[in-house]
């Protein structure tokens, strides 16, 4: 069984993998710095709303909101012709619940928004959406617009959280659309042959509300963050919100280690692929269990970070007027197709 340097750093001493985190969080920050604001307003038309759930966009949502300065929204089809950037939601696209305004004149300067926060799986009919926009938007590091489902950020309130010593339950997992052939499935069904493992969602004809979700999550020492899709840099709400947000230690099914590494807080979860089977994770996670100072070692960044969620449109658009002085103004996406998977 393969442990990351910074865990083995956690066990031989807190200091020194104190030190290690914080070098991993300053290279980070190096790599990827904050854009510039823009110098002038920018506005920002979305021609369409992602699975048909609207917001408010009266008065000058991101300023108010999130306190990014000269950043205009609006869904108002009508305003086309000057709008700096218009944005298309993949999904209403693929369904043919919206089409593209090729009928329309375009002005030169305008530019146009690939969105799309599901992993390539998901994101059929590509091919004729070559040549055509300007800017990809998604979870992706590598996306013009990188909108992951959370991210980590330094600034620990350890004070304000406490690891729950006693769980009424070992492991949960809330799944909706289950498919046997998905290498979560697989995990699952070997899984469960060690260790008990409470099943919720609409698959398992449980379904739980928004206000139930983290309280039924929290009953638990582990939960399964398992993606649909082994895919890379896709890390969804399963681990930022049902697990973190829930207060537990997360296992996590979906792209590498390092991946995991670069985004979620230090020494926070358990990969599968970490394990040579099942039974050797079950047994791990019994043992961590069993042990309240192990356990609790889960929980010590707390102490250094915190995590930031996202979860409204409003606030996701808005980030494009934070790395538009920094987009490529002439790029054109000539393959679609191969980008998305890639």
């Amino acid at each position: 069984m393969k442990r990351s340097g910074c865990r083995a750093l956690l066990v031989l001493s807190s200091l020194s993998a104190l030190l290690c985190y914080i070098f991993l969080d300053l290279t980070l920050y190096l790599r990827d710095p904050q854009p510039a604001v823009p110098q002038r307003n920018i506005s920002i038309l979305l021609w369409h709303w992602p699975f048909g759930r609207s917001y408010s966009l009266d008065g000058d949502k991101c300023l108010e909101m999130y306190n990014i300065h000269r950043c205009f929204l609006t869904d108002n089809t009508s305003t086309f012709s000057t709008a700096d950037v218009v944005v298309f939601h993949h999904q209403e696209l693929k369904e043919g619940l919206s089409a593209l305004p090729l009928h329309l004149e375009r002005p030169a300067s305008q530019h146009w928004v690939w969105l799309s926060m599901e992993p390539p799986v998901n994101n059929a009919k590509l091919t004729p959406l070559s040549g055509i926009f300007n800017w990809t938007m998604s979870y992706r590091r590598d996306a013009d617009i990188y909108i992951p489902y959370g991210k980590t950020v330094l600034g620990g309130d350890a004070q304000s959280f406490q690891a729950a010593p006693n769980r009424s339950c070992l492991v949960s997992w809330v799944v909706s659309r289950f498919r046997p052939q998905q290498a979560r499935a697989a995990v699952y069904r070997s899984l469960k042959k060690y260790i008990p493992i409470q099943v919720y969602g609409k698959w398992n004809k449980k379904p739980l509300s928004d206000k139930k979700l983290l309280p039924t999550i929290a009953k638990c020492a582990f939960y399964l963050s398992f993606e649909n899709s082994e895919a890379k840099d896709y890390i969804s709400e399963k681990l930022w919100r049902n697990a973190l947000q829930a207060g537990v230690v997360p296992v996590v099914l979906g792209p590498s280690r390092a991946t995991y590494e670069a985004m979620a807080p230090p020494g926070s979860f358990i990969h599968v692929a970490d394990f040579k089977n099942t039974a050797d994770l079950a047994a791990y996670l019994k043992q961590v269990a069993a042990d309240r100072q192990a356990y609790a070692e889960f929980f010590q960044w707390h102490h250094t970070h915190r995590i930031k969620t996202f979860t409204d449109w409003r606030e996701r658009l808005c980030q494009i007027c934070v790395h538009f002085p920094g987009l490529a103004a002439s790029r054109v996406y000539q393959d679609l197709e191969s980008w998305v998977h890639s």
